[in-house]
């Protein structure tokens, strides 16, 4: 990938000043070269999780007109949107592996961010929307009914009995309201209070 990225960027007339295979040596190669923009993979070593991601953050937060474009192979919500709130938004992009096959697209957004622009690949933005939207709207009447009554304290038993249906139907709502709520599947009863928070917030 590094030796692809740097036989495009140097056809489309750029200097690449150092490719490096981990975010220690990215972090040290901005220090020494000072380049006009910096282009990283999220996933690096050492722990090839998000580790180029985090590092463009740290290199944004030292120096804030530092032109950033990150690649990834999916999209790490809450670090993109760091990525991208960082000096306010200018001269930074966040680009999904896919959308780089079209050399002339990936170099076009190689000029933009560089010169200060902003590249959000479409699929980030509608993942980015979706976060801020109220995690409630996910849900049905009938699962925001459930919801109400297990903020109040009611057992599967009790709130069946209140809304007039089967315990079975119950246990089916608030499987599908957490699933809906995206909430980690630990104990049912940690997740329950999950979903009570989220809903008192709401």
């Amino acid at each position: 990938m590094r030796d692809g990225l740097t036989a495009v960027l140097t056809r489309f007339g750029h200097e690449v000043v150092e490719a490096v295979a981990d975010a220690p040596s990215l972090t040290a190669a901005v220090g020494a070269h000072r380049p006009d923009i910096v282009v990283t993979d999220v996933r690096m070593p050492p722990t090839l999780t998000d580790d180029g991601l985090r590092a463009a953050i740290t290199l944004r937060e030292r120096e804030p007109g530092l032109p950033v474009l990150v690649l990834s192979q999916y999209i790490e919500t809450a670090s993109a949107g760091a990525l991208l709130d960082s000096a306010d938004g200018r001269a930074v992009g966040y680009l999904l592996k896919d959308r780089i096959i079209d050399v002339s697209d990936f170099a076009d957004a190689v000029r933009r961010v560089a010169d200060g622009g902003t590249v959000i690949d479409p699929e980030v933005v509608r993942h980015l929307l979706a976060r801020r939207r109220d995690p409630l709207d996910r849900l049905t009447p009938r699962e925001r009914e459930v919801l109400a009554l297990m903020a109040e304290g009611r057992s599967n038993a009790a709130i069946a009995q209140a809304l007039t249906v089967s315990a079975a139907a119950v246990g089916k709502h608030i499987n599908g309201m957490l699933a809906k709520l995206d909430l980690p599947p630990d104990a049912d009863v940690h997740r329950r209070v999950l979903a009570v928070l989220t809903f008192l917030r709401s």
